[in-house]
């Protein structure tokens, strides 16, 4: 965040990649090169867009139901109005779809995994528009598995159901 009254403590980009993985790396005896990140929702932003800014840390991404283009969509224009302010050119290199949109080549050659259930309210209203990650994935070449699930929602049994799938996901991706 930039924008008062977050900017003092909303700086979750940096506690993440400067603080909190270094912090467990070290203190559980972890390789800190072979990381995979993944995230639900708005924390499915957020893995998708740390992967983005932060090439080299994290060998895989994944993510369910994410936020993928919060620029263009009413909550994520809103939250970005007040974490980032109205200078909506800053907006990009927070945003999931417009980061992948800029790549040159795949960032993650070995794939990365988004499963959305059809069911989802908020992508009924438009808040989540996997359509703009996935057109912005075929532009830079990165490899994606959009999985849609009919019937299911935006809720724990929808992460429930196919959690081990994007387990193993990392698991292949961090194996070497």
């Amino acid at each position: 965040a930039t924008e008062h009254p977050w900017a003092g403590h909303w700086q979750m980009e940096s506690y993440l990649i400067d603080e909190l993985i270094p912090g467990v790396a070290a203190t559980f005896g972890l390789d800190g090169d072979r990381l995979g990140i993944t995230g639900h929702s708005m924390g499915g932003h957020g893995a998708l867009t740390l992967a983005l800014r932060h090439p080299g840390v994290f060998r895989s991404v994944s993510a369910f139901a994410p936020i993928c283009a919060p620029s263009r969509c009413p909550w994520g224009r809103k939250a970005f109005l007040g974490y980032l302010g109205q200078d909506e050119s800053t907006w990009a290199a927070h945003d999931a779809s417009s980061l992948m949109a800029q790549q040159k080549s795949a960032p993650y050659p070995g794939g990365i995994l988004i499963d959305q259930g059809l069911a989802d309210k908020f992508l009924a209203e438009q808040q989540l528009l996997p359509e703009a990650f996935e057109a912005a994935c075929a532009q830079a070449g990165q490899p994606l598995t959009l999985r849609r699930h009919e019937g299911y929602d935006h809720g724990y049994y929808f992460i429930a159901t196919f959690i081990d799938d994007h387990l193993r996901h990392h698991a292949q991706a961090l194996k070497d």
